[in-house]
């Protein structure tokens, strides 16, 4: 018996070695090497390098697909028992519904027919399949890699509203958002518009993604009002501590994890040496910055209290991430350290002038992926020498305006018209039964 499994065995390895052997022979063949020439650094075949770059979104794009159950995971244990079944559905709900709308109206709006301009046209994805090596990747690679961004935004604004939002009616603006918000303010840069024009620059999406969910979020809260206790009359803060900090935490690590694609597909192309190194370097500054949010934090919150805060260190992790995300490919390991360590502690802190302002954010996401945003793109002209200062000022302010303005009108004419926020009693009792009839813990939800 122990010949037959190693024969078989010794059979696998050996089809994987021809087949491996196989495909290296072929990406040599279509690369055209020269032994007679090592000087020159060749360029692989139009059809390789668009083998690779489509594999690039596709892959980086699962990686950020991944990241919804990071949100997910961070909002269930950053919220009481009594309502994670609803921020579940809202998670799974948002996703579906992003997409839908991505396809229906976004990506076009987004990317079809800018110009310079300040949109795209109105009209739904029509994927090709043909194999255009002209564009360098397939229609259809793109459209997911950028609709798995754009769902990100709408996760951003769940947390923060959690606990006392009607479930329809945000679903109802993450339909709005994702179908002209989102869309409209990316084709800005991303899709070749007016600040593309000027010279502004977001890499991956600290302004375009973050900033953008980060101002829906806020217009959302500030509409929504705090969570009944948060506040006393005398302006004192209520901790409401959430029921899983071990969820909470593994929410951060696939956080960490699907940013690694985030970042790391935004270079958008992977067809030659240069690109998977500028990959590699993307991947190195990424970690290093989430890495210098979480040490700043520990290191400030244990300066500042008699207990190291770990809901702060977690939301470092969360900041420094963000706020490398407009430039990952410029800094130098040690810059993108001091990135990542300054938006860690512009969220800790940010948190703190929200309960001043008695915004109530039950996950830190203002902080987070708004504040945190901004101080990543205005530093890109710290390491990126193209980019000017002046005009990632003009682009912070241009996207604040516009997101936070659309953002207000949107949530003021769902509150008037069919409202958005649950009834105190049920807020008391818990969105899971009052919106769904259930609750995710029956063993342990007494009443």
């Amino acid at each position: 018996m122990i010949a037959n499994i190693l024969k078989k065995s010794i059979s696998f390895d050996f089809k994987n070695l021809l087949n491996t052997s196989l495909f290296v022979f072929l990406v040599l063949f279509s690369t055209n090497l020269s032994a007679g020439a090592p000087e020159a650094a060749p360029a692989v075949s139009p059809e390789v390098a668009y083998i690779l770059n489509t594999f690039l979104f596709l892959v980086c794009g699962f990686l950020v697909m991944f990241m919804a159950a990071g949100f997910c995971m961070l909002e269930a244990g950053q919220v009481r028992s009594k309502n994670t079944a609803v921020i579940c559905l809202k998670n799974i709900g948002l996703f579906s519904i992003a997409g839908f709308m991505y396809y229906l109206i976004g990506y076009n709006l987004m990317y079809d027919g800018v110009d310079g301009g300040y949109m795209g046209s109105f009209s739904i994805f029509d994927r090709s399949s043909d194999v255009d090596l002209e564009t360098g990747y397939a229609a259809a690679s793109d459209w997911y890699f950028q609709m798995v961004f754009v769902a990100t935004t709408a996760s951003i604004v769940s947390g923060a509203l959690a606990e006392r939002i009607l479930i329809w009616p945000f679903f109802l603006f993450t339909a709005i958002l994702t179908a002209l918000i989102y869309p409209i303010a990316g084709s800005w840069q991303w899709g070749g518009g007016w600040l593309s024009e000027m010279g502004f620059s977001d890499f991956a999406g600290s302004t375009l993604v973050h900033s953008v969910g980060g101002w829906a979020a806020l217009a959302g809260a500030i509409l929504l009002g705090s969570r009944d206790g948060k506040y006393s009359a005398d302006g004192s803060v209520n901790v409401i501590p959430g029921c899983s900090m071990p969820m909470t935490t593994l929410g951060v690590f696939i956080l960490w994890l699907g940013w690694f694609g985030f970042n790391g597909g935004s270079q958008l192309a992977l067809g030659s040496g240069a690109d998977a190194t500028a990959v590699a370097d993307i991947f190195v500054n990424t970690n290093l910055a989430a890495a210098g949010g979480v040490l700043a934090c520990m290191i400030v919150s244990k300066a500042t209290n008699s207990h190291t805060n770990i809901a702060a260190t977690l939301n470092g992790a969360i900041a420094g991430l963000v706020a490398i995300t407009a430039e990952p490919l410029t800094p130098s390991m040690g810059q993108a350290v001091i990135i990542g360590a300054i938006g860690g502690i512009i969220c800790m802190y940010g948190m703190k002038l929200l309960d001043m302002l008695k915004i109530d954010d039950v996950v830190g996401a203002i902080p987070a992926h708004l504040f945190a945003g901004i101080w990543g793109t205005l530093v890109v002209a710290w390491t990126n020498p193209d980019a000017k200062l002046g005009v990632q000022f003009i682009g912070v302010v241009s996207y604040g305006a516009f997101a936070l303005v659309s953002s207000l009108l949107v949530w003021f004419l769902i509150k008037t018209v069919i409202g958005i926020r649950a009834s105190k009693d049920d807020e008391e009792y818990g969105l899971d039964m009052s919106e769904l009839g259930t609750v995710s813990y029956p063993d342990f939800n007494k009443k």
